[in-house]
């Protein structure tokens, strides 16, 4: 397993580095951790190697956030530079550091979009909206209350009153959330 981690070349360390904002210890350890998922040894995941992570598995989410891999390859498995500009949306931004695109704002907020947007077609219809809320809460509240959560949602968060919300829309309705503290993950240095 120690031969894996120094499969990785260090140009590829200093490019996923400047793409992510991951430190090398970051990426290293991170890598270990895909080799460790990839039961194939072919340098790639499949949808079964991201379920295999206990804390996916368990997340009424977690097929959501393992689809959002495959939305950034296009294809059925994921390759570990793809893996790492996923997760790098989950790196805490640092004050005084150089913020990183796709830790940004703007961007942990278009991948909890996606997590909405179950048809891809940038709108969160409240059909759309009511699936995820029966992801997140299963039968702990009745559909009547899930209606009128999401009924109440359309209503405050969709300004152009088209009956579904837009990523601008959603931009607005997160101004005050603190979307670094919710959307990241504290990676071992």
């Amino acid at each position: 397993m120690g031969t894996r981690s120094s499969m990785l070349r260090e140009e590829e360390i200093t490019e996923i580095h400047k793409e992510t904002g991951f430190s090398s210890s970051q990426i290293v350890r991170l890598y270990s951790r895909f080799t460790n998922l990839d039961k194939s040894d072919q340098g790639f995941l499949r949808r079964e190697d991201f379920l295999r992570i206990p804390e996916l598995a368990i997340n009424p989410l977690g097929d959501r956030i393992v689809h959002a891999f495959f939305q950034e390859s296009n294809c059925d498995t994921v390759n570990f530079r793809q893996f790492m500009r996923v997760v790098a949306r989950f790196r805490p931004v640092k004050k005084n550091v150089q913020k990183n695109k796709l830790n940004d704002r703007e961007e942990k907020l278009r991948f909890a979009f996606k997590m909405y947007d179950l048809d891809g077609d940038n709108l969160i219809s409240k059909k759309e909206l009511l699936n995820v809320l029966h992801m997140m809460v299963g039968q702990n509240i009745s559909d009547e209350q899930l209606n009128s959560i999401a009924d109440r949602t359309i209503m405050e968060v969709d300004l152009d009153k088209d009956e579904c919300i837009s990523f601008d829309e959603f931009l607005t309705a997160m101004e005050r959330v603190d979307v670094d503290q919710k959307m990241s993950i504290r990676f071992l240095n």
